[in-house]
């Protein structure tokens, strides 16, 4: 006859409320295989908050249990019910503490700027850049890739500045939500992308759109503000008194883990694949936004021609890509309710067809019968193919 006399579904109840919805939690919020393809964020924001709850009811139940029937059980079994509390102690800190996400990818200790002459990180190195009020200031996107988020001032702005390498995306936005400036916290990821958390609401946005997935602001948007991405040494060329971010020396093996992945597809590095153009899921793409239409342009196309003419969502646009073949550019080509075409001349300058103008890579006509025509900034996006789909599926590629 089977000996009921310990009651041991009371500590199998007590157990699994320990350990099961903190190892499901983590689950969908964290990378791991299939996690990350399921439509879960609602369920993970909810499972957030009762997560404690559950827990310290478990640990009420396990207690009760110890106190009233633990002695009663044999030896075997007293051993099974310590290694079983051993594991959910194991659990807890690999979910709660090892892998946690705000854990893993924590902001600067030292958030410490410095100009052109006192800078240390390289030319090369790639950059998002934000200017406001005559201020410009740079942020390297390997330490943002680590960091995932700055929270800054530029100009006496409040700015956001975001980055999320599972998806290659970099998004500046303003931390004000409804009046207040917030403080924002790393919560996880779904579909490859980084979700953070306000701090007055407790809503939960994507970093690649800006949009309130869940919470109390479901379906608002972060304000976006606009940036560049371009290597450092362009960057300075056109703002020589940019301030630029300096790596944090806390975090120097985790900047070291992103070493190039700001400059080399990893399409490059896979000897695997015989065809480098091919597209796969983690091809870079050049994405932009015109009218509530998305489009997307194959960058290795873009690091071929240099310069893109097209026409999208009703408007004539530029795509181009300096000779450092990864300081990018999009503008409106329509000049004077003329379309331009541009290309780069025998030199490499950027020229129109129609007035043979030289351009600057600002936009700005610096030479011919369009000296001083400035021409308008079309925002875009660096951006992996399986997130920009993802985020965009009635995108059109090119």
């Amino acid at each position: 006859m089977k000996n009921t006399t310990t009651s041991p579904w009371i500590f199998w109840t007590g157990f699994c409320l320990l350990l099961i919805p903190g190892l499901v939690h983590a689950y969908l919020l964290m990378p791991f295989p299939g996690s990350q393809d399921l439509n879960a964020i609602t369920a993970s924001y909810y499972l957030e908050k009762i997560v404690t709850p559950l827990r310290i009811a478990g640990a009420l139940i396990v207690l009760y249990y110890i106190i009233k029937y633990f002695t009663g059980n044999s030896t075997k079994n007293k051993i099974i019910k310590v290694a079983c509390l051993v594991l959910f102690l194991g659990s807890y800190y690999v979910s709660d503490v090892m892998y946690k996400a705000e854990s893993m990818f924590e902001e600067p200790k030292t958030v410490k700027f410095a100009d052109a002459a006192g800078n240390h990180v390289p030319g090369n190195m790639v950059i998002l850049g934000v200017v406001n009020n005559g201020v410009a200031k740079a942020y390297p996107l390997v330490y943002l890739g680590y960091h995932h988020k700055v929270q800054d001032d530029v100009g006496g702005e409040p700015v956001l500045v975001t980055y999320c390498t599972m998806c290659r995306t970099g998004r500046v936005y303003s931390p004000v939500v409804n009046g207040k400036r917030q403080q924002f916290r790393l919560v996880g990821a779904r579909h490859y992308n980084a979700i953070i958390e306000d701090e007055s609401t407790k809503t939960w946005w994507y970093q690649a759109t800006g949009i309130a997935a869940v919470g109390a602001l479901k379906g608002t948007h972060l304000k976006e503000l606009n940036y560049e991405q371009s290597t450092l040494a362009s960057w300075l060329e056109k703002y020589p008194g940019s301030l630029i971010l300096q790596p944090d020396n806390h975090f120097k093996t985790d900047y070291a883990d992103l070493e190039n992945y700001d400059r080399i597809q990893a399409i490059d590095r896979d000897s695997t694949v015989k065809n480098k153009d091919t597209i796969l899921r983690k091809s870079w793409v050049l994405g932009v936004i015109i009218n509530n239409q998305a489009k997307a342009y194959n960058w290795r196309k873009l690091v071929k021609t240099k310069v893109i003419n097209d026409n999208f969502a009703n408007t004539p646009t530029m795509i181009g890509l300096e000779n450092d073949s990864l300081t990018f550019h999009a503008y409106n080509r329509m000049v004077k309710g003329r379309e331009l075409h541009f290309n780069l001349d025998s030199v490499g300058r950027l020229t129109d067809k129609e007035t043979v103008s030289t351009w600057n890579w600002n936009g700005l006509c610096t030479d011919g019968l369009n000296k001083g025509i400035q021409l308008d900034k079309i925002q875009a996006y660096q951006e992996y193919m399986h997130s920009w789909k993802h985020f965009h599926p009635k995108t059109l590629f090119e």
